[in-house]
Formats: structure tokens, sequence, C-alpha cells
């Protein structure tokens, strides 16, 4: 296996050992926040995206790409999809997601596997959808491209939510992350970016982009405290002003797309 695949393994495991720590007592917790102890349904990308999702994915057979802690996996079980299948390659991450499975009384209708997301073992036209939660920063996205439009059914979706990175300072945040050692050196130097849009028209067709947190980015690290909610909604709504300027878009934080598989 090459060594950007190891690192990103053991930095997904580490994670995840992390967060069975700290939440070892609390079902609650389990049940709402990601692995970063983020309430990520507090972000309007992430609720403008299970709202495509609940439109598109009852009775579809679903492949949430690179599930890790299988929160999506399990959301999108609950929206009524057929059958929802969730890969990754963190051992300690499928732990969690088949514990919210088993949580939820869910285990008839998601399953999660250890699998590459690069080497995709499905057969040709397998799915509906294909969700992405964040995936493409840690894998190579060329092969994300071509494995996912293989695996989709023709006329299928693939439905995703991704960090851009062309804002200075949300860069500069990444760059210190890695420093850190909570970001590893291949996902912070493969975010997202428009340039990556582009690579995708040769796959699918490019239905719809979406853009959001500019100024909402500044008051996120509020967002559980008294009155936060209040001020990141307040910049959402400045938000949705200065993002219809095209020159403003690239430095968003978040990006939600859906794209298309033609019947080629």
């Amino acid at each position: 296996m090459e060594l950007r695949k190891q690192q990103e393994i053991e930095h997904y495991d580490k994670l995840a050992r992390e967060w069975q720590e700290k939440i070892a007592n609390s079902k609650e917790q389990i049940a709402k926040y990601d692995i970063e102890l983020i309430d990520v349904m507090k972000m309007s990308s992430y609720q403008f995206v299970y709202e495509l999702l609940e439109k598109y994915v009852p009775e579809k057979r679903v492949l949430d790409y690179g599930c890790g802690h299988g929160m999506h996996a399990i959301s999108m079980a609950r929206m009524a999809a057929k059958k929802v299948i969730g890969i990754d390659l963190s051992k300690e991450s499928l732990k969690i997601a088949e514990q919210r499975a088993n949580r939820k009384s869910l285990n008839n209708r998601v399953k999660f596997i250890k699998m590459d997301a690069e080497k995709l073992e499905f057969p040709d036209n397998s799915f509906d959808i294909v969700f992405d939660g964040g995936t493409f920063s840690s894998i190579d996205i060329n092969k994300a491209f071509s494995e996912i439009k293989r695996v989709l059914k023709p006329a299928g979706y693939l439905i995703g939510i991704e960090t851009l990175g062309h804002n200075p300072l949300t860069n500069l945040k990444r760059w210190l992350n890695k420093k850190c050692g909570t970001r590893t050196e291949w996902a912070v130097s493969h975010i997202m970016k428009i340039k990556d849009f582009k690579l995708a028209r040769q796959y699918f067709k490019t239905i719809e982009v979406h853009f959001f947190h500019l100024t909402s980015i500044i008051a996120m690290p509020f967002q559980n405290m008294p009155a936060g909610a209040i001020l990141v909604k307040i910049f959402e709504g400045i938000d949705k002003i200065l993002l219809k300027l095209p020159f403003l878009k690239r430095f968003a934080f978040k990006a939600v797309f859906i794209f298309y598989r033609d019947n080629d």
C-alpha cells in the first residue's frame, strides 16, 4: 500500500480512537456530532446537501464513498434508501459506523465495508447515488472520478460536499493543522479547487455547484455558545449576498455539488 494511504489510515484511526474515548458515556453525542465533535447540521451547507439527499435517496441504492464514522450513511438509511453501503479504509472509523447502525437498529439497511475508494470492488453500474461527504482531499481525485463513474448506473448521481482550497485564511489554518499533526500532508495539499470541478466534466455532466461560508466561517467556532446560532445565521445571510458575485465563489469554505452520469 502507498505511503500516503497508510498515513491517512493512521490519521483517521487515531481520530476515531480519541473520539471513542471522549464520548464513551454519551449516546446523544454519538448520534448528533461528527468525529470532531462538531454539529455539522447547524451549517447551511450541510442543511442544503441533506435537502438534496432527501430528494434523491429514497428507494435508491447508495454508496457512501469514504463513509468514515458513518454519520451520513445512517442518515441516508433513515431517508428510506433501499440500501446504503459505506466504504472506508479506516478500521477504527468503521467500528464507530457499525455502532451507530446498531444503536439505530439499521443493520438491515446499511452495511460498512473496509475498501480502497480508488479501487472499488463493485461491478459496473452498481449504484443509483454515490455520496461524497468530504473524502476527495484524502485520495487521488482522478482515480476517484473514474471509479465513481464506473460504479454509477446510467443517469445516476454523484452528490457531494467538500471544502475548497482557495481562501488564504482557511489555507493558513490548514497549514497550522498540518504542523500540529491534526491534518496529513496529502489532505492539506489536495483540498478541492475549482480546477477539480473542471476535471469532473471529463467524467460527468455537471448539474449544480453551490458555494457556502465566506464570512460565516468567522462565527462557526461560536456556534455552540449562547446566541452563537444567531450569529452564524447573520453571517450566512451576508454570505448569500456576497456569494452571488462570481469572483468570490472560489473563496467559499464549502461547495455542494451534483454530477450526473450520462446514459453513455
